[in-house]
This record gives C-alpha cells, structure tokens and sequence, in this order.
C-alpha cells in the first residue's frame, strides 16, 4: 500500500481571475454612520462554478485525513468514522434540535443521551456517567474539581493539596489539577510503568489523588494496577483514570475494576466520533460511589418512560457547560457502541493490540524499541539512532509526510530519547499497515539532505516555528510586505486600506 499526499501548486482564487476594479460609487443605506460604510463597491471574484469547486476540492485533498490515510494527528486513537454515524447524526430530527427546546419536544434525544449514559457506565464500571464536558480535557478539569469538593466536605481540603502524576502523564494531566488549586508531584517510571516503591514512598496524608492512564503512553499495561489502587486508598486518596487508552481494553477489563474512583473519555478517541480542526468536542465523566453526588448538573433522570432534567444535585460542582454534551457526537458515539454490541467492543481492542503489536515488531526491526516488546494500543520507537547522521526525530516525522503519511507524535514521553509514539487503530487493515511500515523504510532510506529538508511534496515546506512564534504574521499585508506571497491583487477590500 502506497499513500500519496496531493500538492497543488495552483494560485489562491483571487489570484486566478482578480475581481473587477469597480470604484463606483456605493449605494447609501439609511441608519448606517457614514464612517461605516465602504468607500467602493465589493470586489468579488469572477468565478465559475467548476472553478470555485476544483478550488475547495484541491485544498480538502491538501489536508491529510482518516479517509485518505492512517492518522490525521500522530498517536490520538484517531479512527475512521462510520459513514453510518455520520448520516443518522445528519438527519434533520437530530441537526436541527435547539439546546433551548422544552424537555416535552426532546423526549427521543433525551433517550439517545440516557441510552449512551447507561452503555459507558458498563463500558467503564462506574454507576454514574455525565455528557456534560465539552472535550476530555474539559472533563479532567471537573473530575479534579469534584475531587476537591469531596475533600472539601471532609475537611481535609486544607491539608489534601497534592496531586502525583507518572511521568508518562498526558500534559493536561497536570493542566487540570493546577487549574483545580492542586500542586503535582512526578512519579518515576521503571521500566516504562508506574515505579511503586516510588509511588509508596510520596503517598501521604497530603495527597488528593493520582491520575494515571492505563495502559500508559508507553503502550503498557500497569501490572501491579491493583497494588497502586490500594496504595492510593491507603493513604486517604483517591485515583483518577485517564481514558485516552481505552480503546485497548474495550469489553476486556474497565477502570472500575482495577479500583479507579473517577474517569474521564474521549468519545473521539474510544467511540470513532470526529475530530480535530479545533471541534466539536465530547467528553464523558464517570463516577464511582464516593464521587457521583459531585458530578456536574443537571443530571437526566429517567421516571416511568419520561426523560428530564434534574438540577437538585446538592454536592454537585454545578454546570460546567451551557448546554449538556454535544448532541450531534454523542449519537454517533451510541451508533458505534450498538453497531458493535459487546463481544464487537472486545474485537475493537484485540484488533488495536495486534494492529499495534505488528505494526511494533516490524518497526522494531529500523528503530529500536524501548522496553518490553508486548504492548497493547500503541507503542514506543527511539530515534537516537539518527544523530550519528546528524539527524533528529523531526526530520524523520517532516519527511514521512512526503509519503502521505502523517507523522507520529515524536518527543513524547519524554523519558524515551528522540522518541515516536505510534498507534494504529484497530479499522487499519493489514495492507494498510504494511505501506505504513513501507513509507517509514523508504523514509529511513533517503539521503540526509532530503531528510533534513524534507517535506517536498507538499504545498508547504519546512516551517521555522521558532521565527514564527516570534515574529508573528497575521494579516496579508504583512505577508506580502516580508515578500512571502507574490505581488497581483490583494483579497477583497473595502478600500480602507484592511484586508
């Protein structure tokens, strides 16, 4: 399998048939200021309809997705989304329900939230589920704030001020517990999971919580899971589950079993909802005994066959979002779940393991593989081995794009030197996992310069981020007083002088 990466080097639409220069003057508008209005008439581009399609064609083709190839956004459990989904969440029943709407007119949607509530609350062993969050990390901050609610009912707030993280920990991780009023404190690794001589020694009467994610970024299971649990507890805190890696454990085990207190999911992650481009999000929380009062209101309740609203949650941290989950996402969710069924969910993670599993052993055979060779989800490469040809991890991610291949997260976790983190879902195919593997050979294989210039195929190059962040170019103007973008008509104007 050969994934290619479209380029087009055709001019932006203004560039292909400049608008007219039309000075006439501009119709007055009764009640619009004077200083409002346009100096001269619009200048829209003269454009067929064909053009105006090839257009926004190429620049999709520009893009890299899970329809075109593996991966849009390195290792993020980033699957293919159903087409099934897509058009049930697109009929006008559900697209066109309003937030706002009276609880009697949304009886069927109320029942579609309830349903997925009730399947992740099985799904994840937790008698609680709220839709509430507006993406995971969204749902990790509130998890940490009910933490802190439930010690402040305690009384031990003052003294509970300490959250531990491993240091695999995802970056929100210790985002959200900061946020929440907390201090972090690092736990080691050994051998790529949690080191518990580590753990015991920093538990104390001082910790709130530990948040951990298993299997870990490191593609890992946490053996001695059951022995963290008890550890945490012991000392009066409680553990909290970050559920990016669920899709390995699908049906096979699940957070309340291994002693998590409370959870937070990705729906894109687990349940092949879309994402990236910066939303729609959906995240889920789940809560055990000792945390669901705090979960966040409203909470639906379900009397007789009538779905509503309840707001008399007296421990709860309150509304956390305007409008309760995102509708449109968490009906695709519930479609992915019911299209499955159970043993269905048990294949998506055995799929993901041997996915992960082969893609690591023949990968293993370019790079090396830090620690044990049997991972679940995804799994570790280290590029140190380029910098005897003075290369770096970058280079390698930079050039892969030329092959239609998104690149993998690199440099994180950090405790691997010049690392690639890699996870291929369970929807990839064997033939698409071999011309995954066929594009990282052929990367590894090119000539320095190329590697170290690389991508070339694209529409844009090298980037320099450091120059970028520093000198930062947010109009057109500035664009083409730097000489980055040709001389020809500017976008369309009003004439005074701002694009």
């Amino acid at each position: 399998m050969t994934f290619r990466q479209a380029r087009w080097d055709e001019p932006l639409l203004w560039e292909l048939r400049p608008p007219p220069e039309e000075t006439g003057a501009v119709p007055a508008l009764p009640g619009i200021p004077e200083r409002m209005r346009r100096r001269r008439a619009a200048r829209w581009p003269e454009l067929t309809e064909l053009e105006v399609v090839r257009h926004y064609t190429r620049l999709s083709q520009m893009n890299f997705g899970i329809d075109t190839s593996p991966y849009p956004l390195g290792s993020c459990t980033m699957k293919y989304n159903p087409k099934v989904s897509e058009q049930l969440a697109r009929r006008p029943g559900a697209a066109q329900l309003h937030p706002a709407q009276p609880e009697s007119t949304v009886q069927g949607a109320l029942e579609i939230l309830w349903r997925l509530e009730r399947a992740l609350g099985r799904i994840t062993g937790f008698p609680e589920v709220s839709l509430q969050p507006a993406a995971g990390a969204h749902g990790e901050y509130a998890a940490m704030l009910m933490i802190r609610a439930y010690f402040r009912d305690r009384g031990e707030l003052e003294r509970r001020t300490e959250v531990l993280l491993p240091d695999t920990a995802h970056g929100t991780n210790p985002a959200s517990a900061t946020m929440a009023g907390f201090t972090t404190r690092e736990i080691p690794s050994k051998d790529g999971c949690v080191d518990l001589a580590a753990l015991r020694a920093a538990v104390s009467d001082r910790t709130a919580a530990f948040m951990l994610t298993n299997p870990n970024t490191a593609g890992l299971f946490e053996p001695e899971i059951v022995e963290i649990a008890a550890t945490v507890h012991d000392a009066g805190g409680l553990l909290y589950y970050d559920g990016a890696n669920l899709n390995a454990i699908l049906g096979i085990t699940h957070p309340g079993r291994m002693g998590f207190d409370v959870a937070h999911l990705n729906l894109h992650k687990t349940f092949a909802t879309p994402h990236g481009g910066g939303g729609p999000g959906a995240g889920v929380l789940a809560a055990g005994e000792r945390l669901a009062p705090y979960l966040p209101v409203p909470r639906l309740v379900k009397e007789g066959r009538t779905f509503r609203w309840e707001y008399d949650r007296p421990r709860s941290i309150g509304k956390i979002k305007a409008a309760y989950g995102s509708f449109g996402l968490d009906l695709r969710a519930l479609v992915f779940i019911l299209l499955h069924g159970e043993e269905g969910l048990k294949h998506v993670a055995r799929r993901s393991v041997l996915n992960s599993n082969y893609v690591g052993k023949r990968l293993g055979e370019l790079l090396p593989r830090p620690f044990r060779p049997l991972v679940k989800h995804e799994f570790l490469l280290s590029g140190a081995p380029l910098k005897a040809r003075g290369l770096r991890t970058l280079d390698l991610a930079k050039r892969l794009l030329d092959e239609g291949v998104h690149a993998p997260t690199i440099y994180f976790p950090s405790l691997v030197e010049e690392s690639l983190m890699i996870e291929l879902p369970e929807s990839e195919s064997r033939r698409e996992l071999d011309g995954f593997v066929a594009a990282f050979s052929r990367a590894l294989g090119d000539s320095d310069a190329n590697l170290r210039s690389a991508p070339h195929a694209l529409a844009v190059g090298r980037v320099d981020e450091v120059a970028a962040a520093r000198h930062l170019l947010l109009s057109w103007k500035d664009l083409r007083a730097r000489g980055e973008v040709p001389a020809g008509p500017a976008p369309p104007s009003d004439g005074s002088g701002k694009a």
